[in-house]
């Protein structure tokens, strides 16, 4: 990922409901969801919802596939992985301590995710 990309990702997640959409198709795995649970779960309109989603795709962090009547969104986890590599590419510069904590946290997901624990809700 280079800057560019990483800024329009940032700008397109500096936005709530675009957050909190991401965070519930993170949560979904995969398989994503409609676009209407997405806008249920985050308190939009129809309308809202695809202007919203229509904005993160277009920032890379999404994807769409229409299935019958329905077009499902799911997160690009290749594209939030780069993100977050972009972030901590440098981070710790002869101190392992510093990325640590982020670390840490990756990792702990990691195991849940290996030991087949439901990912924690996602919080507002």
């Amino acid at each position: 990922m280079n800057e560019t990309q990483a800024l329009d990702a940032f700008a397109a997640l500096s936005q709530a409901t675009r957050l909190q959409m991401v965070r519930i198709l993170v949560q979904a795995g995969p398989a994503g969801l409609p676009a209407g649970s997405v806008g249920e779960a985050v308190g939009v309109s129809s309308s809202g919802a695809s202007f919203h989603l229509a904005h993160l795709e277009r920032a890379g962090l999404i994807q769409s596939r229409r299935e019958h009547r329905s077009i499902i969104y799911s997160a690009r986890f290749q594209t939030l992985a780069g993100l977050v590599e972009f972030l901590m590419r440098d981070c710790c510069q002869g101190h392992p301590e510093v990325c640590a904590p982020a670390i840490g946290a990756l990792s702990a997901c990691c195991a849940e995710a290996d030991a087949g624990v439901p990912a924690a809700p996602v919080e507002g």
